[in-house]
């Protein structure tokens, strides 16, 4: 399967609590719910719906496993596809001291994350897909197990919280394979990994050029 990753992220490159207020205040976030303003247009909807089309099984950490349980598994609306895909499909929850979740279809790993990935990743099928999920998104990061990142970049800066990447992050380089901008002022990338590359910038016969090692 193809393992994908999802995220919300504001101009400063936090992901945390982008949908309430109350939705993921560890650390002491005081600003959650900074996205829902810029989510009442028909791009964001289509955006969103395109990745749940795409699914076939989840991959969760345990905090947004349970927030998107308490949420989710309240929305019986056949027409709503992210219901529909979260409460049908099977989901892969990343937890230490989850032992029964509650979810249907919901199974937990316990231990040797990277190593269950993996195998994961060589069954055939679809995407397997990671919403949130911060700790479990940067430790795939770094073993290099995602094939591709859909970040949609909003219009807020928030200051402190939970980044997507930061100085911890092992160097990439990215391949844009497709963008958008919502009404609202939202940026939309599907990124793939790549070799980290850099360059310089140089004076030839008077003229700046770059050179690319």
């Amino acid at each position: 399967m193809k393992l994908t990753v999802h995220e919300f992220l504001t101009l400063d490159g936090v992901m945390q609590g982008p949908g309430a207020p109350d939705e993921d205040v560890s650390g002491g976030f005081e600003r959650g719910g900074w996205q829902v303003p810029f989510t009442a247009d028909e791009d964001f909807g289509r955006i969103v719906g395109g990745w749940f089309e795409q699914v076939e099984e989840f991959l969760l950490g345990r905090s947004t496993y349970d927030m998107m349980y308490e949420y989710w598994s309240q929305v019986t609306d056949p027409g709503d596809i992210v219901a529909t895909k979260l409460n049908g499909l099977p989901k892969h929850i990343v937890s230490s001291t989850l032992v029964d979740p509650e979810w249907q279809n919901a199974t937990v790993i316990g231990g040797e994350v990277v190593e269950r990935v993996r195998a994961l990743k060589e069954r055939p099928g679809g995407e397997l897909q990671v919403h949130g999920s911060w700790q479990l998104v940067r430790t795939l990061h770094a073993v290099g197990l995602i094939d591709e990142y859909r970040l949609m970049v909003f219009p807020v800066v928030v200051g402190p919280g939970k980044r997507l990447f930061d100085s911890d992050s092992p160097a990439s380089g990215f391949n844009l394979v497709d963008s958008a901008v919502t009404g609202s002022g939202a940026v939309y990338q599907v990124l793939r990994p790549a070799a980290f590359r850099a360059g310089r910038y140089l004076v030839e016969d008077g003229r700046e050029v770059s050179e690319v090692g």
